[in-house]
């Protein structure tokens, strides 16, 4: 599905109702339909596969599932918070922003390390990207071809997706950075 732009197709797929009964896991999607509105559907299945490891459906379906969606929704409603918070501790952790966004020898940035590794959310990072937009040097500059471009791949699709006040996000950024 690496090609299969969701904005675009306005979250169409073409999929026969006879094929979509000869499915094994039909019970989880009609599960998950039966649990939440369409739209809550779209969201919690669209939370999983952006945080959670799914690799099908039926790893939707339970505990863990819920967890990832709910965690999911409190990152959203308090998306301003973490995002400023995040900025407060890239600037902590480095002397320049530069130092943030610099590809080391081919290596992962610091900014990309620290949302690998939870520190920094998956949000903050698309959000300053799309003010930034330095993926583009990233992925002229950055030499693993494993991890990044899946990572780039996901950030690209999340973004639709992330919805924020760019002007307001920006303001928090500026009131940050030291230069």
């Amino acid at each position: 599905m690496d090609n299969y732009d969701i904005v675009k197709y306005k979250h169409k797929i073409k999929v026969t109702e006879d094929y979509f009964l000869s499915r094994k896991d039909r019970y989880s999607f009609v599960k998950l339909a039966s649990k939440f509105s369409i739209d809550e559907t779209r969201d919690y299945i669209f939370a999983n596969f952006v945080n959670g490891d799914v690799h099908w459906v039926g790893e939707l379906v339970g505990a863990e599932g819920e967890d990832v969606y709910r965690k999911w929704l409190k990152t959203k409603q308090s998306l301003t918070y973490i995002f400023e918070n995040d900025i407060i501790h890239l600037m902590d952790s480095v002397e320049s922003p530069n130092e943030l966004l610099i590809v080391p020898e081919g290596r992962f940035p610091v900014l990309l390390t620290e949302t690998m590794g939870g520190r920094i959310s998956l949000e903050t990072l698309i959000i300053l990207n799309s003010l930034l937009n330095f993926f583009p040097m990233w992925e002229d500059n950055i030499e693993d071809d494993i991890v990044w471009p899946r990572y780039s791949l996901k950030c690209k699709k999340y973004k639709p997706f992330l919805k924020f006040d760019a002007v307001k996000f920006k303001q928090i950024l500026l009131k940050h950075v030291r230069i």
